[in-house]
């Protein structure tokens, strides 16, 4: 029997969950409505002003990682950590704490990848730059396109880094967030 999650090394744990791009799947919108139906139900009694698919699943047509994410916006005044225990209870992992900001996942495992795998990304209202970079890649179709050739290009020199991929990528994404955020004033 192999090591728990828990035991392993984040060496580990990045060459059992590879950066793994995947052209877009029509099945990610029906794997999103299954799991925001799922929180809504468990999360009934908590004050949640908005649940939003976000990240490169949710942008028409550009390759991703086969993984679902998930925003939930709660009240300002709300205990996000009561919030996040509910979560927890409901079989997610806590991946990360920040001040208003906690995210988990869904669907590692020891063998690797479960077939649906999810990241939730627990704030509070209005922390939600993510919707403005959706948004406005899929109305900028030739600027969702830069993304995934990028994300393509990253792919390969980072399967085994996330947050190597992931930095690579952050000035893209704060650029066009700012640009959306102009745009789209107010929206959110």
């Amino acid at each position: 029997m192999g090591k728990e999650l828990s035991e392993m090394s984040l060496e580990e744990l990045w060459e059992l969950f590879p950066i793994v791009l995947v052209a877009h799947n029509d099945k990610w919108n029906i794997f999103y409505d299954e799991i925001e139906s799922f929180l809504k139900i468990i999360l009934s009694e908590c004050p949640i002003e908005r649940i939003s698919h976000i990240g490169s699943t949710a942008i028409s047509e550009i390759w991703a990682k086969d993984i679902i994410d998930i925003l939930i916006e709660v009240s300002k005044d709300s205990d996000i950590q009561n919030i996040a225990k509910v979560i927890e209870k409901n079989a997610f992992v806590r991946m990360s704490t920040e001040v208003g900001r906690i995210s988990f996942n869904r669907g590692y495992t020891k063998n690797g990848f479960a077939d649906k795998v999810f990241h939730v990304h627990l704030h509070y209202v209005g922390d939600n730059d993510e919707l403005y970079f959706r948004d406005y890649l899929n109305e900028h179709t030739q600027i969702a396109k830069e993304y995934e050739t990028m994300k393509l290009q990253l792919w390969k020199l980072f399967e085994h880094n996330r947050d190597a991929y992931t930095d690579a990528k952050t000035e893209f994404v704060r650029k066009w967030t700012s640009e959306a955020k102009r745009v789209y004033a107010g929206r959110y």
